[in-house]
């Protein structure tokens, strides 16, 4: 049997096109997300095909091109910018003989590369043991055997189901750990709610200039860089806008396409936070040409972590790279529904900040109107 190697960056990228378009964007990307985990891209075997082979997903003679370029580049590892079974994984590395890693697997690396905090590291284990979980079925045969050997022979329980059951028994601690800081941040959100305190968070895709503009917003220091998944840890500041007041603004994790569902999962705590919100702020890459898609990618997890029909207002960020100039966009009501700037040079902020007290005045109106109704019956 293969033995997977424990070391080496060395890779080759394997992107397939079964017509769905934006090939060439989706590559780049994948190579931004395989460089943000430490990889080193040697070669990218590419190609076309209606659909995945069950057993090897890349069809005999695709999979006869990879195993030749890593011999040729003498990489350590194949990285897949698609989503794997368990058995076309376990396929693979045998035929391959190399670690092979799929897409989902690549992104939960970077995020366990990236959680610093307490509750994000924890966030990151639970979601790695729940990806786990499905490799322990049809994933690997040394798994399945019977326990056996002096003073290791037990009730009849095969490794398969020793190895489930621990991890169950993990996941299940990790779960109630991150209630307890759910709970925490409950108590935190009715306190700002009391005070009034406008609630704002950044949210956008990976790499879109969400933490350059929330450093610029509150000059709060945060980590920044062209990395993808620079930001894991959730960030909160309180910032003094003149006309309203204290508000408090947050730095999320960027979204991606193809989010892997048991980081949906286990970061829901930490999202929540942005369903919560008063008003979002949705970052997007103007200069990108791949930024339709990127914004439905965002759209999307919004929609599936509750938070789709909160406020938002789209910051234009990153126009230093294109030729368009700060502005203020609205609808044909009046309102505000997009802001051009640069996080980067600071062009437009002012008018970030303008609608940032024109949405707060608008709360306090509104909230205002509302309590008169209440006295006046």
């Amino acid at each position: 049997m293969f033995e997977r190697p424990a070391s080496g960056n060395a890779a080759i990228l394997v992107q397939l096109d079964f017509g769905a378009g934006d090939y060439a964007e989706r590559l780049e990307e994948f190579t931004l997300l395989a460089t943000s985990a430490g990889a080193a891209p040697r070669a990218v075997v590419g190609g076309r095909r209606g659909s995945p082979d069950p057993a090897l997903f890349a069809g005999k003679g695709k999979v006869q091109e990879i195993a030749d370029a890593a011999i040729l580049h003498e990489a350590d590892i194949v990285l897949f910018n698609h989503e794997l079974s368990p058995a076309q994984q376990r396929n693979l590395e045998r035929r391959l003989e190399r670690r092979v890693v799929d897409r989902s697997s690549l992104i939960l690396d970077i995020f366990a590369l990236r959680a610093h905090s307490h509750e994000g590291k924890l966030q990151v284990e639970l979601a790695q043991l729940q990806h786990l979980a499905t490799r322990l079925v049809r994933g690997w045969t040394h798994l399945e055997r019977q326990k056996g050997g002096i003073g290791l022979r037990g009730p009849g329980e095969t490794q398969l189901e020793t190895d489930r059951r621990l991890l169950g028994k993990r996941v299940a601690l990790l779960k109630e750990r991150l209630r307890q800081m759910e709970r925490q941040r409950a108590v935190r959100r009715r306190s700002r709610s009391r005070n009034e305190v406008l609630s704002v968070s950044l949210v956008g895709y990976t790499n879109a200039g969400k933490s350059t503009l929330f450093n610029a917003l509150t000059k709060a220091g945060a980590f920044a860089a062209n990395q993808l998944f620079a930001t894991l840890d959730t960030t909160s500041r309180r910032l003094y806008i003149e006309g309203a007041g204290q508000i408090v603004v947050s730095d999320t994790v960027g979204f991606i396409r193809d989010l892997p569902h048991s980081l949906v999962a286990a970061f829901h705590a930490t999202l929540e936070e942005t369903a919560m919100a008063d008003l979002l702020l949705h970052v997007v890459d103007s200069s990108s040409p791949d930024r339709d898609q990127q914004m439905s990618a965002v759209s999307q997890v919004l929609n599936e972590i509750g938070a789709g029909e909160v406020e938002q207002i789209l910051v234009w960020n990153k126009i230093d790279a294109t030729a368009a100039s700060p502005g203020v966009e609205r609808d044909e009501h009046g309102k505000l529904t997009r802001v051009r700037l640069s996080a980067r040079t600071g062009a437009g902020l002012d008018l970030l900040r303008t609608a940032l007290a024109e949405v707060a005045q608008a709360r306090k109106d509104t909230s205002g109107t509302e309590t008169s109704v209440v006295d006046a019956a």
